[in-house]
């Protein structure tokens, strides 16, 4: 909990705390350190809590624009009229049966 402070420096600041505060006032001091890391601990509970929540409203606010994106492109898919796409040009019809063929100039049924 104190990193690197070990048992030797831990009794060396608590016999420097008894020498200037005397033993009367020491343990409220104590009483009121303690209540004060326990209010900040609670605080910063509190913020980060608030924080995951302001995130999470964040990310279902980006979901429900991105599927409401994704609906709007589906029914506008849906909307567009099959004649959008296009068609292929008709077939041309074959030369009739009486007609003269060109590069001899003679009657193809005679």
């Amino acid at each position: 909990m104190f990193g690197s402070i070990g048992m030797p420096e831990l009794i060396i600041i608590l016999v420097i705390a008894l020498i200037i505060f005397g033993p009367r006032k020491l343990p409220e001091l104590g009483r009121s350190l303690g209540k004060s890391l326990g209010e900040f601990k609670r605080a910063s509970n509190e913020l980060r809590s608030t924080l995951e929540e302001e995130i999470r409203v964040e990310e279902q606010r980006e979901e429900r624009v991105k599927m409401k994106a994704e609906q709007d492109s589906a029914v506008a898919a849906a909307a567009t009229p099959p004649s959008a796409t296009p068609v292929p040009p008709a077939p041309t019809p074959a030369p009739a049966a009486d007609t003269v063929n060109r590069t001899t100039g003679t009657d193809p049924v005679a």
